[in-house]
């Protein structure tokens, strides 16, 4: 390539290295760094295929999220990094992935990170060495009980399909698992949106135990003068959320999901960060929204819906939770008592040692729970319910 006698730093894309492989694979790099290295957790993908082709004297990778969902992912790094030093991918997963995703072998873990050490620079924020000016992070969970009629649906839905997935196996009960999580969750957020076509109602907060208790946060952190970050799963949700709250608050709430088109997309970020005027509330779709933006005018940040994967809400968190940040970042978890949500946020609790480096932290190990343990954990607990 003539750039690369021109100048001594290039710099590109992951998906434009693939398309341009036989040209950057021809250079003799000094040097190879990938920034964002979690995009290449998946060693099939082509892209990943093709920065592994790169000719180079080092190597560095730069990620905030090594373990998203599986242990795989942190071994395609580190294959990267240093080709064979963990096995093939095969034997890592005999040797490390099961052992600890399945059966929290902590043993195993141990030795997978006397292996890895050496190889890892990490810097937490929390650090006062590495980064003396941030300020604190307080995370807590905020629990809110389910409306009657949150619970008679989610009652309903468990006991219908808990007799569908009892009489299926492979993988049409995992997809099933899966559906019925996806469901509850959303169940949890708000009856509406079951519904095909969501939509605001005469009761439409009585309806929900978590939009009462955001919409009271809400009004007290805009009359201190705060400002917040509210991240879902759910766009729909996030549609129903922006004109209930914009009418609820009396001011405008800004709303960023995937179909936000990109100049869209930074004329709000940049409104929401400089504007003196800019709304208090900007509401954000955890996959369009939580990376790559910088929004540390907010120092309240609100996971409306757990993705029950750490690694994730933590990087979300990170809009706000970074430099730049002149106030202590309060952020606040959901959870709906006597639920699932519940019930699985304390398993991550009880499992966070092994859930820092690895453990699948998705929602993909559910769906091996056999009937009994399933119905164990979605059992719903009706002295958990709010008041009429």
């Amino acid at each position: 390539m003539a750039l690369t006698k021109k100048f001594d730093v290039i710099l590109t894309s992951y998906s434009l290295v693939f398309r341009d492989k036989k040209e950057l694979a021809a250079v003799p790099w000094q040097g190879v760094i990938l920034d964002e290295a979690q995009n290449i957790k998946n060693p099939q993908a082509k892209q990943s295929q093709a920065v592994r082709e790169l000719d180079a004297g080092f190597r560095i990778a730069l990620t905030g999220t090594p373990v998203e969902n599986r242990l795989k992912e942190l071994w395609s790094i580190l294959d990267f990094l240093n080709p064979g030093f963990l096995g093939n991918q095969q034997f890592f997963q005999r040797r490390f992935a099961i052992p600890i995703e399945k059966y929290g072998d902590r043993q195993t873990l141990n030795s997978l990170r006397q292996l890895t050490q050496p190889f890892i620079l990490r810097r937490l924020k929390t650090d006062k060495n590495i980064i003396q000016d941030l300020p604190e992070k307080q995370e807590m969970e905020v629990y809110c009980g389910l409306s009657k009629d949150q619970a008679n649906l989610y009652q309903k839905l468990v006991d219908q399909s808990l007799i569908e997935i009892e009489s299926t196996d492979g993988i049409k009960r995992r997809g099933l698992i899966l559906t019925l999580l996806l469901r509850l969750k959303q169940l949890c957020n708000h009856p509406a949106l079951l519904q095909k076509k969501p939509e605001l109602s005469k009761h439409f907060a009585q309806r929900s135990g978590k939009l009462l208790r955001l919409e009271e946060m809400l009004e007290e952190l805009i009359s201190e003068g705060d400002r917040a970050l509210i991240f879902t799963q759910f766009s729909e949700w996030g549609k129903l959320l922006k004109p209930y709250l914009e009418e609820r608050l009396g001011e405008e709430v800004l709303f960023l999901y995937g179909a936000t088109k990109r100049e869209i997309r930074q004329q709000m970020c940049d409104r929401f960060q400089n504007d003196p005027n800019a709304p208090h509330i900007f509401i954000l779709s955890l996959k369009a929204g939580g990376t790559g933006l910088n929004l540390t005018r907010a120092n309240h940040v609100f996971h409306i819906d757990r993705w029950w994967n750490p690694a994730v809400e933590n990087q979300a968190t990170d809009r706000a939770f970074r430099i730049g940040q002149q106030k202590n970042v309060q952020v606040h978890k959901f959870v709906s008592t006597g639920t699932l949500e519940e019930r699985i946020s304390a398993m991550i609790a009880s499992k966070k040692e092994l859930a820092d480096q690895t453990v699948d932290t998705g929602e993909n190990w559910l769906t091996e729970l056999d009937t009994n343990q399933l119905r164990d954990l979605l059992l719903l607990d009706r002295d958990s319910l709010i008041d009429d």
